[in-house]
């Protein structure tokens, strides 16, 4: 039996709890008609349109001032092609449930982050990723997508048909209209191998593109004040190969108990009492024991994240690991504020989409957490200070500071990029605050 999502509210808080927004007006949509009579209306009386998303987001991307619309009635997969695995997927769709839809399907996505709550749409208006020196982030695996402009007209676009739109839109950041529907290029399923391990951090920067190398996705997590380092390969195996799940008490126990019931109590005390934070930052690496299992992939690449946190994420080019983890070995513990979370280090293929992170280079993406309710403004700053050395561009759905100046000088389409915008939205119907500060303007 399917369940009627409930009515939306017009106050919002994103998962983090870092943003919030009152909106004027709120709809869900039914359809792509639907979406088109909300974007009308909200022209008509001269209001801005955002689509909320999950609100997985830690920035204000997301956040809805004027009419805001809420996808959940607007969800799963429309169509699907078995010969080619190219599937059509409603907007409003979760990558869980896509996730779990595929899997009937006997299909699978390439590669997916690891949380798995953010919508289709709003995973790749972000520039949503996983890791995997081969392979890109989410918005590399679209062929095509429906958007509703500004104008309420409903198009379509791809390599083929309106080119520019699809290159700026794939990873659009909301701001060129609404995404109703996205056609991914999908794989038959695959089971993956996983291995997780404690190792040296300095072995591991020394041999990263040795790693990156020889495993379909390997990641790394570095507590601060540790000198050890979790590492993660995950490895296809052989089509036909069963898999081979942890056991339902072991799983329990690994995620539930260590990863979050125990990690959060320990979280918990650090925000009470700061200079706890070192020795059970510490503690916090050392309960990670090594464990090795194969599973379906998309039950690989997920995990359930129930402590929450703050993030900021930069992509930076992937020869400058090393140099950027050496300067915040350094300069971390001089925190005033200390850290509790772990930092997570990933990599990423070069990819064309104009406002992708990984646009024109071989990535790596490090990313910095704090235990929400902890301060974390001073660490983000030095963080972006260690990161703009070597031209670091800021994750769109996580916090950061660059403003449209800055993000210029980073994108070589950045502008290419407005024109589109200017072109499909000259109003600016589907800004905000958050789309004001790293885009300009869409009137300017």
């Amino acid at each position: 039996m399917t369940r009627t999502p409930a009515a939306p509210h017009a106050a919002w808080r994103n998962w983090a709890g870092t943003e919030s927004a009152v909106a004027a007006e709120v709809r869900q949509p039914r359809d792509v008609t639907e979406i088109s009579k909300a974007v009308t209306w909200a022209a008509e009386h001269g209001t801005t349109v955002r689509t909320r998303g999950s609100g997985h987001s830690f920035n204000g991307i997301a956040a809805a001032h004027g009419l805001a619309l809420d996808l959940a009635r607007w969800t799963g997969i429309a169509s699907a092609d078995l010969d080619t695995g190219e599937v059509t997927v409603r907007a409003g769709t979760t990558l869980a449930t896509l996730n779990a839809d595929l899997d009937r399907l006997g299909l699978a996505m390439s590669n997916l982050g690891d949380i798995d709550t953010q919508t289709i749409s709003g995973a790749i208006s972000t520039g949503t990723h996983g890791t995997g020196a081969r392979l890109g982030g989410i918005a590399t695996q679209v062929v095509g997508l429906e958007l509703v402009l500004a104008d309420g007209s409903v198009v379509s676009c791809s390599d083929s048909a309106r080119p520019d739109l699809f290159a700026a839109a794939r990873v659009g950041l909301g701001a060129l209209g609404v995404i109703s529907a996205v056609t991914l290029r999908t794989e038959p399923s695959f089971v993956l191998a996983a291995e997780e391990r404690p190792e040296p951090l300095d072995e591991v920067v020394a041999r990263l593109d040795e790693y990156c190398a020889a495993n379909d996705h390997f990641e790394f997590f570095w507590f601060p004040y540790g000198q050890q380092a979790l590492v993660k390969r995950n490895n296809r195996l052989p089509a036909g190969t069963p898999p081979r799940p942890m056991s339902r008490a072991r799983e329990f126990f690994e995620y539930e108990v260590v990863e979050n019931a125990a990690f959060g109590a320990l979280c918990r005390v650090g925000r009470r009492v700061p200079k706890l934070v070192r020795p059970l930052n510490k503690m916090s690496g050392s309960l990670i024991s090594g464990r090795s299992y194969s599973d379906v992939s998309h039950k690989v690449f997920a995990t359930k994240r129930r402590v929450r946190f703050v993030e900021c994420e930069y992509a930076i080019p992937r020869e400058a690991v090393g140099e950027v983890l050496a300067e915040l070995r350094v300069r971390v513990p001089a925190l005033a504020d200390p850290v509790m979370f772990p930092v997570e280090v990933r990599v990423a293929a070069r990819d064309d989409i104009w406002l992708s992170t990984a646009y024109g280079r071989e990535s790596a993406y490090l990313a910095i957490h704090q235990y929400a309710g902890m301060p974390y403004r001073a660490y983000v700053d030095l963080f972006e200070s260690v990161v703009a050395a070597v031209g670091g561009r800021p994750h769109w759905g996580k916090v950061h500071n660059l403003d449209a100046t800055a993000l210029r000088a980073r994108y070589p389409r950045f502008d290419d990029f407005r024109r589109v915008r200017s072109e499909v939205d000259p109003e600016g119907r589907f800004g905000n605050p958050y789309l004001d500060r790293v885009l300009g303007s869409a009137t300017a």
